[in-house]
């Protein structure tokens, strides 16, 4: 063979090599930017709301979901009242119920547990119901779990010796995505994550990037907040941040400050083509996410 046609035959391999490349890097990018799909929702919130249809009706008939003080909780409610000007904030009433049996959980472990924790593998369960999905028929899958949690209140210092064994569960935040995976089987990431007011949204934020990286083919992402000791609402009123009446009125000449509230929401995310591909239900599509 002659060094011109060696040279030749360089130069189709080098060819070739560049293409294959540019095929490899156009799939990349459009990975990378691929929309993300909806495919389920669950959720907790006050006023009763149990569902996504009953955060819709609550929103459309303008509910008041504010209530005072739960007193199911041991809360001092006379010492509270003496230390915050502000005795009303949004509460979940039902965070206390839990049927530990149906997720295999002994009945002391799940008094120990976090109802942070027990309130995610509901809320997590219906997601799958929501999203018309077997959930057993997901074990071993790169399912990821991302999920916002800040309030670790659970128990507090003293809590009963009949607890010991359960307590590093129960206050931990990494067990609150991990309890999730375990439970299911999932085989994708697990991640707890704490960025104040924008946890669940970061914790979004995560999921896309898990299922565009090919990390994950489904993942599971929000966040959830049970507050188990009144200490955040008296350390919000001594510093004059919360609105008199429990109410925020967001944009108003007579906004006084901020509401406590809590909840648990959770999405099903999976990419648009997987989406589509396997016949699954889309409820909305995220184009875009970023934090800051």
């Amino acid at each position: 063979m002659s060094n011109e046609d060696k040279l030749v035959d360089y130069l189709k391999r080098v060819t070739s090599d560049l293409q294959e490349t540019r095929r490899r890097l156009a799939e990349r990018e459009a990975a990378d930017e691929e929309p993300v799909a909806i495919v389920g929702m669950a959720c907790r919130y006050p006023g009763d709301v149990a569902s996504p249809a009953d955060l819709w009706n609550l929103v459309a008939q303008e509910t008041d979901a504010v209530t005072e003080l739960p007193r199911d909780r041991g809360w001092d409610i006379e010492r509270i009242k003496e230390k915050s000007y502000s005795v009303e904030a949004g509460f979940v009433h039902t965070a206390p119920l839990f049927d530990p049996g149906f997720f295999g959980i002994s009945p002391r472990e799940a008094v120990a547990m976090d109802p942070q924790q027990r309130l995610l593998l509901e809320v997590s369960w219906e997601l799958f119901e929501h999203a018309r999905l077997d959930v057993t028929t997901l074990k071993g899958s790169r399912t990821g779990v991302f999920v916002g949690i800040v309030e670790e209140s659970y128990l507090g210092l003293n809590a009963p010796e009949e607890f010991e064994g359960y307590l590093m569960t129960s206050k931990l935040s990494s067990v609150a995505s991990g309890r999730i995976s375990y439970t299911y089987g999932f085989e994708g990431p697990a991640v707890s994550l704490d960025t104040a007011c924008s946890s669940s949204l970061v914790a979004m934020h995560s999921a896309i990037r898990s299922l565009r990286s090919g990390e994950s083919t489904l993942a599971v992402a929000g966040g959830v907040t049970v507050s188990c000791d009144p200490g955040g609402l008296i350390d919000f009123a001594r510093q004059r941040g919360l609105a008199a009446d429990g109410r925020c009125k967001s944009f108003a000449a007579a906004a006084d400050g901020t509401a406590w509230s809590e909840g648990a929401g959770l999405v099903l995310l999976e990419r648009l083509s997987d989406a589509r591909r396997l016949g699954h239900r889309v409820l909305a599509v995220v184009r875009g996410s970023a934090v800051n």
